[in-house]
């Protein structure tokens, strides 16, 4: 269960069975400080006098991560034309995966959520544990440097391009469910979505209905993202209708 804003007090700095565990995962070490701020979400941090949050480490860590993967990319398929590079490195440093990287090592729990987000279960959000990994790696990166950030890179990430499901994650999945749709005559096609969070940070939330009928719910950073990703979930159970 991810940390409550009542039960953490706000000057302690990651507890000891956090640093452990994340660093035994993961495979670096951590300051305990630094690894705090890349735990503390924007809801625990309004709840608590405006600490920082973790937003710039995730900044920094989503453009330490395009960095290495690109390089490794680059010099691992060293035949294959740029937009195939491009895809690759999309599909392993999408939304999904990286919360499906997150989801292994049981991120969720150790992330410092608002009273809010805990009730929404923000620890087992897809866009929530995505941005704290990305965050990791940025607070890695400032602490040891590239060498480091490219352990959790590589131990976690890089692994992802044998994943078929997460590779296929990249494919037009609003087309095969307008095909899959149409083809059992299901009824009209709507996306609903909604967007939380501030507009430098935005995250949406995009449900697939089919008259009438909701089938998955995703969260990205953009709207179409969050789409895209909601039509890969349900895509399975309307071929199934």
């Amino acid at each position: 269960m991810a940390r409550s804003a009542k039960s953490t007090p706000k000057s302690t700095w990651a507890a000891e069975d956090t640093v452990e565990h994340l660093s035994k995962h993961l495979g670096v070490s951590f300051d305990p400080e630094m690894l705090r701020l890349a735990l503390t979400h924007r809801s625990y941090a309004f709840e608590h006098d405006g600490l920082p949050t973790n937003e710039r480490l995730e900044f920094l860590g989503d453009a330490v991560l395009g960095v290495l993967v690109t390089d490794y990319l680059f010099k691992t398929y060293t035949n294959e034309a740029e937009s195939e590079l491009a895809k690759k490195r999309a599909s392993i440093v999408s939304t999904v995966a990286l919360a499906h990287v997150a989801r292994k090592f049981d991120l969720g729990r150790y992330i410092f959520l608002g009273e809010g987000e805990i009730r929404t279960h923000g620890g087992n959000k897809d866009s929530i544990l995505a941005d704290t990994f990305e965050a990791l790696v940025g607070a890695t990166y400032l602490h040891a440097g590239f060498d480091a950030a490219w352990t959790i890179v590589q131990r976690h990430v890089i692994p992802l391009l044998d994943d078929e499901k997460i590779m296929g994650a990249g494919k037009d999945w609003k087309t095969l469910v307008q095909m899959a749709v149409d083809q059992r005559d299901l009824g009209p096609i709507e996306y609903q979505v909604e967007g939380t969070g501030p507009d430098h940070n935005r995250t949406f939330s995009a449900t697939l209905v089919v008259a009438g009928k909701a089938y998955a719910t995703a969260q990205a950073k953009t709207k179409k993202d969050a789409e895209r990703l909601a039509a890969w979930r349900s895509l399975s159970d309307l071929e199934k209708a």
